[in-house]
């Protein structure tokens, strides 16, 4: 992949560190380390990141002044020299040495032992929390997980290209391989066709959810040997990642063969809720309030309102704070990037929205939802 500018808002991170007092940071999780690090680590070595418990553990040293180091194992560190932008990487033996021994060494190095330092404390285990205090027994460690979110949530333009991309990669495979679906195939077949073209049009990996809309077990039971009908819905829901972002976190409602009248009246009305829901995502509106106002739209043809109705996205994970949820005090401020996905039954939209000083820009534009896409 090669190496990358740095996508970060490093303004924003300073600015919350020094809010919070923090002289450093240690960072273990997938969310901050693909953040900060400037790079994704695929396949197996992604494993390492997702689990507490992982024997190759990777850790982002962040100090508030000077730069910043990683602590990674043999194969990861190849891969950080290779697409990151970070330059100060230390090694460890993987399986048999403790890379927190190895943070310490470098906090003390900067001369930071009796710091105040942010660790994630939704994230490291007990165990791990216990020994970093034990290792830096004079230093205050507090926990740095809702900060992180917060300086997260607002992008940089770089961060916005990378989503764009990802987005039209993902669109790009539902544009290819909507129209080949036929009575007789099934789930299980057509998902992998998803899933394959977007690797093919350049996403590290994908994964989501597409089913017929009559699947007993609806939503996100799997893929099933269920073959498709004609005058079935497709329902679907699909992350493609690029960069490590999951920039391509979308949904298109389509149908096999020509659409009944009611086929054609619930999208319009279902599309009509998606799109006044999506017109409330305002700088300064509330997070609550714009889930409340999906809940009792969708509540006026007799349906159960979800509980998510939308939320931020960044990197390695796709649902990321603030959440579009019942009761969610979260304003949102320019900058912001929400997945919106106000939904009932199986006529499930959802797109990339930029929340700008003059409203929600749609990133996710080249798969139009202005009409249901019809497989003929």
């Amino acid at each position: 992949m090669g190496q990358r500018k740095i996508a970060i808002n490093i303004e924003r991170l300073n600015d919350y560190m020094d809010r919070h007092d923090l002289a450093a940071l240690v960072i273990r999780s997938g969310k901050n380390f693909t953040y900060l690090a400037g790079f994704s680590c695929p396949g197996t070595l992604s494993r390492h990141l997702d689990h507490t418990d992982s024997p190759r553990e990777v850790l982002l040293i962040w100090p508030r002044n000077g730069e910043p180091t990683l602590v990674l194992d043999e194969s990861t560190s190849a891969v950080a020299a290779r697409d990151g932008w970070i330059k100060n990487i230390v090694g460890y033996k993987g399986y048999s040495e403790n890379p927190y021994g190895r943070a310490a060494d470098i906090l003390s190095d900067l001369g930071l032992v009796q710091s105040r330092i942010g660790a994630e404390k939704r994230y490291l285990s007990a165990a791990r929390w216990e020994e970093l205090q034990a290792l830096l027994p004079r230093a205050k460690i507090v926990d740095c997980w809702r900060m992180m979110a917060e300086v997260r949530w607002i992008k940089t333009p770089a961060e916005v290209e990378i989503l764009k991309k990802g987005a039209d990669i993902l669109d790009e495979a539902y544009l290819e391989v909507f129209p080949t679906v036929r009575p007789g195939q099934t789930e299980a077949q057509v998902h992998a066709r998803i899933v394959e073209a977007c690797i093919r049009h350049g996403a590290q990996w994908a994964h989501g959810m597409l089913q017929s809309s009559r699947n007993p077990v609806p939503s996100y039971g799997g893929e099933s040997e269920l073959a498709f009908k004609a005058g079935d819905i497709i329902r679907n829901d699909y992350v493609s990642y690029y960069l490590g972002y999951p920039g391509g976190h979308l949904s298109r409602t389509a149908v096999i063969g020509k659409p009944t009248d009611e086929q054609l009246r619930t999208y319009k009305i279902r599309s009509g809720i998606y799109r006044s829901t999506v017109e409330q995502c305002r700088v300064g509106a509330r997070a609550g309030d714009i889930y409340q106002f999906a809940a009792d739209a969708i509540a006026k043809y007799n349906a159960k309102p979800i509980p998510l109705v939308g939320h931020s996205v960044g990197p390695w994970m796709h649902q990321q704070e603030p959440y579009i949820i019942e009761g969610a005090d979260e304003r949102l401020e320019a900058g912001m990037v929400l997945a919106m996905e106000p939904h009932f039954g199986p006529w499930q939209l959802q797109d990339l929205y930029l929340i700008t000083e003059t409203g929600p820009k749609l990133l996710s534009d080249r798969f139009s939802t202005q009409e249901m896409f019809v497989i003929a």
